[in-house]
């Protein structure tokens, strides 16, 4: 009989404690030990009592344990018999890592499920009453990392601004200032944008402006990571935000 484990990556939602699935909820109750990251809402680990909770968390320029020695702790934990679950912020197949760790546990031949979250662009969204699409206005939307492994602005982010498409990036503070140029030649001064910082959480923080003014809005309201930038028109649908002063007052008339 084999004495492997199984290992259980969940996405735990935007941050509100209320968004996760029923079966995350189920799995996550029924856990031996629970790794969990930094844009995980700790409410969360309040669902299991007895489990073994490990923080591995990673910000830019601070991680609590590298990626590859997070795929060993999971892998060591799973060989010795134990329920393991990843709790991923957002959705755990978007920019969560998930196929390193599912790869590092097939080679050993543990089992391995992938339960869904909602993403935190789209959670995020529909907080704010985003239409990431609309008829007539705008036909698709783009998903972009604000930032590579490298720490570099994705080269995405050039090829998004030609488009019509809503454009949704995620963890792009830090090369806030290389988004607005790429947008800058393509589309008027008079753009929207929306950033949301610690969306769906208590301690949000939001602010709308144009393209020409949304640098000094972040500036000024102190905006930093975790956000979402909403680019294109939809960012001006917004309903429950404390607009910026530098809004075009054209797109909330």
């Amino acid at each position: 009989m084999s004495t492997k484990g199984k290992i259980s990556l969940i996405g735990a939602g935007p941050g509100d404690i209320e968004l996760i699935t029923v079966k995350g909820v189920r799995i996550l109750k029924e856990a031996d030990v629970i790794l969990y990251d930094a844009l995980v809402n700790e409410g969360f680990l309040d669902y299991n009592q007895t489990a073994e909770k490990i923080y591995v968390g990673k910000r830019l320029g601070r991680h609590s344990k590298k990626q590859f020695e997070i795929n060993h702790l999971i892998v060591q934990l799973a060989q010795q018999g134990k329920k393991v679950v990843r709790l991923k912020g957002g959705d755990v197949s978007v920019f969560a890592r998930a196929s390193e760790e599912l790869e590092a546990a097939q080679l050993f031949g543990i089992e391995t499920e992938l339960i869904p979250g909602i993403s935190s662009y789209s959670g995020i969204a529909a907080k704010h009453q985003i239409p990431l699409t609309k008829r007539g206005e705008s036909e698709s939307f783009w998903v972009i990392t604000g930032h590579t492994a490298k720490g570099n602005a994705s080269s995405d982010i050039a090829l998004a601004a030609q488009s019509t498409a809503t454009v949704l990036i995620l963890m792009g503070i830090k090369n806030l200032p290389y988004i607005i140029n790429e947008f800058k030649k393509h589309k008027s001064d008079s753009y929207p944008i929306a950033i949301i910082q610690n969306g769906t959480m208590p301690n949000e923080k939001v602010v709308l402006a144009d393209i020409e003014h949304i640098e000094q809005a972040v500036e000024e309201n102190r905006i930093s990571n975790p956000a979402l930038i909403v680019i294109g028109p939809a960012a001006s649908y917004a309903k429950t935000v404390h607009y910026s002063s530098y809004i075009n007052k054209q797109l909330v008339s």
